[in-house]
């Protein structure tokens, strides 16, 4: 097939020596087959931010460091040279996440490298060497659904203890080769302590996997494992090993409404007495 633009530097520089075919196109990149050697991996494409469709990024690089001070100004500017960083960073987050999450005993798959919006990877697949399948296209026992939740439970658990929150996490962005679940598609992994949106995002991440899983076996969709994980981790209590029950205890006491509607009075007051005297300061300059 032809290659791809942005493939063509590496090709020139030895890094893949053949483009075998097109795996996909998504919103954010295209992913392609390639040969580096006697290897078969594969390298995904990051599309242009001006052609990439997925939305709501800032909402993700929130809490994202960037180390050079004058690249922070520039983003923050969105400058041309501003958005080439951002888009760096947005493509080294993918990366900074593989290697740490791989690190961690979580199932990715293994970086080798991003080179000029080109991150090259291993190619996950089966037990005849043809691409993994996506979690949405298998279907499978209520014993082996029960199996692999608990093991996709276990990564999200290991993936929090390393701060880091998947922000995307379905059914879509999940492979199943010969040995389970295998977690993909990274760029928008969030800091789990860092960004006020983390939290949300967890609970959708763990709500996911529940609801994909509970259509083979019911049982599942009982279980509360992200409001457990995350309770255990604000109080600095989660660990990989820790023994998770899938339920927290519900907060049954009887909520003070007449404090509340006292707050809300006083505030409701203050603001009036805040526009009062901006009024009457208006007035005064007027005079």
């Amino acid at each position: 097939m032809k290659t791809p633009k942005q493939i063509l530097p590496l090709i020139e520089d030895g890094i893949v020596d053949e483009v075998i075919s097109q795996l996909m196109s998504g919103k954010e990149a295209s992913v392609y087959v390639v040969r580096c050697g006697e290897a078969i991996r594969c390298a995904k494409v990051y599309k242009d931010v001006q052609h990439r469709s997925f939305k709501q990024a800032a909402k993700y690089q929130e809490g994202r460091k960037v180390r050079n001070s004058r690249r922070g100004r520039a983003m923050e500017k969105g400058s041309k040279f501003g958005r080439k960083e951002q888009e760096s960073v947005w493509q080294n987050a993918e990366v900074d996440a593989l290697f740490t999450l791989s690190k961690a005993g979580v199932k990715v798959p293994q970086p080798y490298g991003c080179y000029d919006g080109v991150l090259i990877m291993d190619l996950v697949t089966d037990d005849d060497g043809d691409v993994a399948p996506r979690l949405n296209d298998v279907s499978m026992t209520t014993e082996q659904a029960i199996e692999d939740h608990a093991t996709m439970v276990h990564y999200i658990r290991l993936m929090l203890c390393a701060g880091i929150v998947h922000g995307d996490l379905s059914e879509f962005n999940v492979l199943v080769d010969s040995y389970g679940p295998v977690i993909i598609d990274l760029p928008q992994a969030v800091n789990a302590s860092a960004n006020n949106n983390a939290q949300a995002m967890f609970y959708r991440d763990v709500r996911n996997m529940r609801q994909y899983y509970g259509q083979f076996a019911p049982e599942i969709l009982a279980t509360r494992f992200g409001e457990e994980m995350w309770a255990l981790y604000q109080a600095g209590e989660l660990t990989p090993e820790t023994t998770l029950y899938g339920d927290l205890e519900e907060d049954n006491s009887t909520a003070d409404v007449d404090s509340v509607l006292d707050e809300i009075k006083a505030a409701f007051e203050q603001m009036q007495e805040n526009q009062e005297r901006i009024k009457a300061a208006e007035q005064a300059d007027d005079e």
